[in-house]
């Protein structure tokens, strides 16, 4: 058995995570790690030539709040991890900074690591990457995933570096600001109450009340209520009411409701 653990907003590392499912050749369940999170205990336990898989992305060059708790408190039983980081820019030292952390675990026997590019959905700096970057960047990462499965097939081990200073300054100061970020997102008035962020939000950060989104502390800043809004009605740094949004185009809202 093969157990595929996946923290993903706008689709791009679900997407990863579910073509890894496909293709790795033996039977597969897939987890979504906010909804683990939500347990007392974590156990991650794949038995006997059996895998687990995590499939994340880097958030400011480093791990997401959300990947960094479940994989502190998990305990893990498994013969074989492999941990794959999405990304749009650079993975910077997402890899490493998990490593650091699995490596006090004792119940797991051999580790590998891996990059899988995709499409940068950071819209608040980096702006919507157009149709042409889509497709290119859809491309490599169709081509990486694949190339992860074979990983997992053949049970390849490797390390990850762990010395990014630049990207563990750039992580930290992230991380002690991004659950404060929840404060400056806007409404606008075309917001119709759908539902639709607090459904998609993978950490349970948002709750319609009284007709309104209400954000809460639990903001991973992970931008999916931005980019998914059907009504393009939030409003977060560059991305403007009525912008476009992005998620990956073969993953929708209904794939990624929790």
């Amino acid at each position: 058995m093969t157990k595929i653990y996946y923290f993903s907003a706008t689709g791009n590392s679900l997407w990863s995570a579910k073509k890894i499912a496909e293709l790795a050749g033996s039977p597969c369940e897939l987890y979504d790690i906010g909804k683990e999170l939500q347990k007392d205990e974590i156990l991650v336990e794949a038995g006997d030539g059996g895998a687990v898989v995590l499939v994340f992305p880097a958030y400011a060059f480093g791990l997401p709040l959300a990947v960094r708790n479940f994989a502190q408190r998990a305990v893990f039983k498994t013969p074989y991890l492999a941990a794959f980081v999405t990304f749009g820019s650079i993975p910077g030292g997402a890899l490493g900074a998990l490593s650091k952390i699995l490596k006090t675990k004792e119940g797991i026997a051999k580790l590998y690591f891996g990059r899988i590019p995709s499409v940068e959905n950071y819209l608040a700096i980096f702006g919507h990457p157009g149709q042409g970057k889509i497709d290119q960047r859809v491309a490599m990462q169709q081509t990486a995933s694949e190339e992860a499965a074979r990983a997992v097939i053949e049970r390849r081990a490797n390390s990850a570096g762990s010395f990014y200073p630049l990207c563990a300054f750039v992580s930290g100061l992230f991380s002690k600001n991004a659950r404060r970020l929840h404060k400056h997102y806007k409404i606008g008035d075309a917001c119709n109450a759908c539902g639709t962020c607090e459904k998609i939000c993978p950490v349970s950060a948002v709750a319609v009340k009284d007709g309104r989104p209400a954000f809460n502390d639990k903001c991973e800043h992970c931008q999916g209520c931005v980019n998914l809004c059907p009504q393009r009605a939030i409003q977060f740094g560059r991305v403007k009411f009525g912008s476009p949004g992005y998620h990956h185009p073969q993953i929708d809202t209904a794939d990624l409701a929790r």
